[in-house]
């Protein structure tokens, strides 16, 4: 199979259980067009995340990189009632495009943009002991992968969903001398190993976005 089809069996996908959006076609556009690079999820993928933070009636939810803010879209929109994502983001131009993308989406009530590098920020939400987060994405540099899962743990509670992106990296992470993202992804496999308060998995995907894979933890103790 090649990634032609994978994309092709996206788009069937799409069509059928991912209807056009204007807010997120709107934000997809607005990226492209700033220079962003393509690195948001699939539609189908975001679509997941809703899903996923949907059925568990998440009301905080993390998210660390916001890109263009495509799947804070996603994500803010699945929020129960009262909800509320914080999602970080390092790069400002990126956080400006974000913010005016979620503004045009009617969100921004629900969103708290936190600019700076997330592994300075998340000590800073912790200090703010706020309730925990019930769901929690990180799709930000793979590198620190490890780290972001650690305050992750500090900062949810039993029945929280992890969900971390590209941790597959075209079938690379099996590579011991693999590059930064690779060592990355391995160190996340080794710390949710080691983590006896989370059970989880990894699951391998392929679709428009290439060959990939997501891990997915819930927090049991």
């Amino acid at each position: 199979m090649s990634e032609e089809q994978w994309g092709a069996v996206d788009r069937y996908i799409t069509g059928h259980l991912v209807p056009s959006d204007a807010a997120l076609d709107a934000a997809l556009a607005s990226s492209a067009a700033s220079g962003l690079p393509a690195i948001n999820v699939a539609p189908n993928q975001g679509k997941l995340l809703h899903v996923l933070a949907r059925s568990i009636g998440a009301k905080r939810i993390l998210e660390v990189g916001t890109l263009g803010g495509y799947s804070t879209i996603w994500l803010a929109r699945a929020l129960a009632p009262g909800g509320k994502v914080v999602t970080l983001e390092y790069d400002p131009k990126h956080a400006d495009v974000a913010r005016a993308n979620i503004e045009r989406a009617g969100l921004a009530h629900l969103v708290d943009i936190r600019l700076g590098k997330a592994i300075d920020t998340l000590p800073k939400i912790a200090a703010e002991k706020g309730e925990p987060f019930d769901f929690v994405f990180i799709d930000a540099d793979k590198s620190g992968n490890a780290d972001y899962f650690a305050w992750a743990m500090k900062l949810t509670h039993v029945g929280s969903l992890i969900i971390v992106d590209n941790v597959v990296r075209n079938g690379a992470v099996i590579d011991a001398n693999g590059d930064a993202n690779v060592q990355g992804a391995r160190r996340l496999y080794e710390a949710m190993a080691k983590e006896p308060r989370v059970s989880a998995t990894a699951v391998q995907t392929v679709g428009s976005k290439g060959y990939d894979g997501f891990a997915i933890a819930v927090v049991i103790a």
